[in-house]
């Protein structure tokens, strides 16, 4: 590769690792490069222009992170993207992919638009996982978007990251108060769903709050759902779906995972029991499935698409703050 796709002048204001950044960026966009060229070495740029090799790693570095060249041990730099426009190369890190998540991940890119690059990551509730996903792909992007969920200590592995580059999803900690992101408040959005729904509970005389057989659950959601049947005057108690084994008339269902929602309707299909008469329930996340089947079931739900988009336009404006998602209440003939 010919040395002149670098262009530096000595004289020249700007920092000379922006000039070979927009050296590269422009050889890209007149077609003097194109995918799988190898761009000149470090070395290479270092002796030509007398430079030091921290100056021209940092260009090539902030071209990496935008997902403009990679490497290859034993081959050097080359171009991995002609998509010179693109800002973010964006680090995904969801807990696991279902209908509700991949609503929010498609809202989120439709916003960015052609300004990222998405890659998106699955921990699997697994803190080993979460750590070796995040600590692997440090210098590999220039915005984290972190779903934490449940994990603490998870502060010392993110302060390796420049703070200004990360994005938390979904849950929120004390420990993580320092980092901007758009949360859900469990606690709040299930006391203020069912007391805006008191007005059917008349039909039922006890409440379950349906717990994973994971035990992976926000722990405000249980206080939320306790305060909520309280103030209502409802009997309740918290049980998975595997220790429920009589359902009677009168009885209602909070449930938050989905293959407990079919189990539920299992049981009740077989039992002779009216669903949203005789058989209250309500499930958390709502989903096209949801909508349709028994005539509809109830759904407490955060805004999974205006999440998407806030995180987006977060991004976007480089705000630095922590913004409550909100939450919808779908109110079917399920309870």
């Amino acid at each position: 590769m010919e040395q002149d796709l670098i262009f530096i002048d000595k004289k020249k204001i700007s920092p000379k690792y922006r000039q070979i950044v927009d050296s590269i960026v422009t050889s890209i966009s007149k077609g003097a490069l194109k995918i799988g060229d190898i761009i000149p070495s470090l070395n290479q740029i270092k002796d030509e222009f007398s430079l030091s090799r921290d100056t021209v790693l940092t260009a090539y570095k902030e071209l990496q992170t935008k997902g403009i060249i990679e490497s290859l041990p034993g081959k050097g730099y080359y171009v991995a993207s002609t998509q010179i426009k693109i800002k973010y190369k964006v680090f995904l890190l969801f807990d696991e992919l279902n209908a509700y998540k991949e609503k929010l991940y498609r809202s989120f890119i439709s916003q960015l638009k052609e300004e990222a690059i998405v890659d998106i990551y699955f921990h699997h509730f697994n803190i080993n996982v979460f750590k070796t996903l995040i600590k692997e792909n440090i210098n590999n992007y220039n915005t984290f978007v972190i779903m934490p969920v449940f994990f603490t200590g998870i502060d010392s592995i993110l302060k390796n990251i420049n703070p200004g580059r990360i994005y938390l999803l979904d849950h929120w900690c004390d420990e993580l108060n320092d980092y901007p992101g758009i949360f859900q408040n469990f606690e709040k959005d299930t006391f203020n769903a069912l007391n805006g729904i008191a007005n059917k509970t008349n039909k039922y005389k006890n409440m379950t709050l349906v717990e994973p057989e994971n035990g992976l659950m926000p722990k405000g959601i249980m206080i939320g759902f306790e305060k909520s049947c309280k103030k209502i005057k409802m009997r309740h108690r918290v049980a998975t779906i595997s220790k429920i084994k009589e359902i009677k008339k009168g009885d209602s269902f909070l449930i938050l995972d989905d293959n407990d929602l079919i189990e539920m309707i299992r049981k009740l299909n077989t039992s002779g029991l009216e669903i949203g008469n005789e058989v209250g329930i309500i499930s958390y996340n709502d989903t096209p499935f949801k909508e349709v089947v028994h005539k509809g079931i109830t759904t407490i739900s955060t805004d999974f698409e205006g999440m998407g988009k806030g995180l987006a336009n977060m991004i976007r404006h480089k705000e630095n703050r922590m913004v409550e998602n909100s939450f919808l209440i779908h109110d079917r003939q399920s309870y």
